[in-house]
């Protein structure tokens, strides 16, 4: 992403997991976990949504960890239809997290999914996720778990891949308020800028 990024490998639960870390100028005010799309249509850590979303959160002074799931660019192991991406997940958040700072997970389509499904394992524990970031939810292909209230859904209003109507069904329920960007599909072509200062925006009192 960056002159800056740290590119390293840590044991993950189906072998080592290659990650990207990105620390802000000042000392962090927390981990930021940042979810790529999905491994079989060519999702990685450097995907230019992730990449928007670890940007988004170095500004806000997070130390940023983007890590590929298991068969993904230098990252061993096989896909395992999200079961085993989770635990990628929780794996890394494991490893990164620093006791006393705020976590913040997120996600970008597939992404989201197991983002989501990482903070709902460990909503009742004292490792619980304080905020979630869901961009482009995989609401019509995966099992998107519930969210907490502070959690923000951007999703874009022609999106090609996941509908539109397919996340506000699964936010229905919830009464969980969608941001909707108008026009924009799946990948946020030429409105990542819009992306980060909506996620930056999130965070401002």
């Amino acid at each position: 992403m960056n002159a800056h990024t740290q590119r390293l490998q840590m044991a993950g639960p189906a072998g080592a997991l290659a990650l990207a870390i990105d620390e802000p100028a000042q000392p962090p005010c927390g981990v930021a976990v940042v979810c790529h799309p999905h491994p079989l249509h060519g999702g990685t850590l450097d995907n230019k949504v992730a990449q928007t979303l670890a940007r988004a959160f170095v500004q806000l002074g997070f130390r940023v960890v983007r890590f590929n799931f298991r068969g993904v660019g230098g990252s061993e192991g096989h896909w395992d239809e999200g079961r085993g991406e989770v635990e990628d997940a929780l794996a890394v958040i494991a490893a990164h997290r620093q006791a006393g700072q705020p976590l913040v997970l997120a996600g970008f389509s597939f992404g989201a999914y197991v983002a989501s499904q990482a903070a709902h394992r460990l909503k009742d524990s004292p490792d619980a996720v304080q905020r979630l970031v869901l961009v482009g939810p995989a609401t019509s292909n995966f099992d998107v778990a519930p969210v907490a209230a502070n959690t923000l859904v951007i999703h874009g209003e022609a999106d090609e891949v996941v509908p539109l109507s397919a996340t506000l069904a699964w936010a229905r329920p919830q009464v969980h308020p969608v941001v909707v960007v108008p026009g924009v599909g799946h990948f946020f072509h030429g409105q990542l800028a819009l992306l980060k200062s909506l996620v930056v925006a999130a965070w401002q009192p």
